[in-house]
């Protein structure tokens, strides 16, 4: 594998490496060896999976709460997605920056999300697959979540959202005194 640093603090952009001949393609997608000589967490406790139908579906802007902060190694398997990271940790020198990553079954990235990043995708074909490891357990109490169209983050999204949960479209936005994530940002760092 070839792990890619980006704009982003911990974030890796990985490429596999992949063997081809007659029968196909073989490549690893993770290796706990070659996790753990970049820094990376090696160690998930589940693997998960979404479908989404129409191209413009958005899914996200989550994050977990201590002590269910976690890490996601993200690949998508049928299809295309923008994937969007925003680092919510505070005093990280990419705190609140975004940046997003093409990830298709055709170019078979992944993207290596740390703890204390909010994630989100965007479809960018029809009938798309995600497959993703997280190092923690899901924990629906702990879960949190960003605006996926907060003015103060500014995210260029490819599309018009087709479809999006009712969730996802009513997470609080950064600049709103009531329910300001960077207050829930600040609990990430406990």
């Amino acid at each position: 594998m070839k792990f890619h640093r980006t704009t982003l603090a911990d974030a890796r952009l990985i490429e596999l490496d992949q063997r081809g001949d007659e029968r196909g393609v073989f490549a690893r997608t993770m290796c706990a060896a070659e996790f753990a000589a970049e820094g990376l967490v090696t160690t998930f406790v589940q693997q998960n999976m979404s479908t989404s139908a129409e191209r413009g579906t958005v899914r996200g802007m989550h994050f977990q709460l201590p002590p269910h902060r976690e890490v996601k190694l993200v690949r998508c398997v049928r299809g295309a997605i923008l994937d969007v990271i925003v680092d919510i940790r505070p005093g990280s020198p990419s705190f609140l920056q975004h940046e997003g990553f093409e990830l298709s079954a055709q170019n078979r990235r992944q993207l290596y999300v740390p703890e204390g990043f909010a994630h989100a995708f965007q479809t960018l074909t029809d009938d798309v697959e995600v497959s993703y490891l997280v190092s923690a357990a899901y924990a629906p109490e702990a879960e949190r979540g960003l605006r996926w169209n907060d003015p103060a983050l500014a995210i260029d999204w490819p599309f018009p959202v087709s479809v999006i949960s009712d969730k996802d479209a009513n997470w609080p936005l950064l600049d709103d005194p009531r329910t300001d994530p960077r207050i829930t940002c600040h609990e990430m760092a406990v």
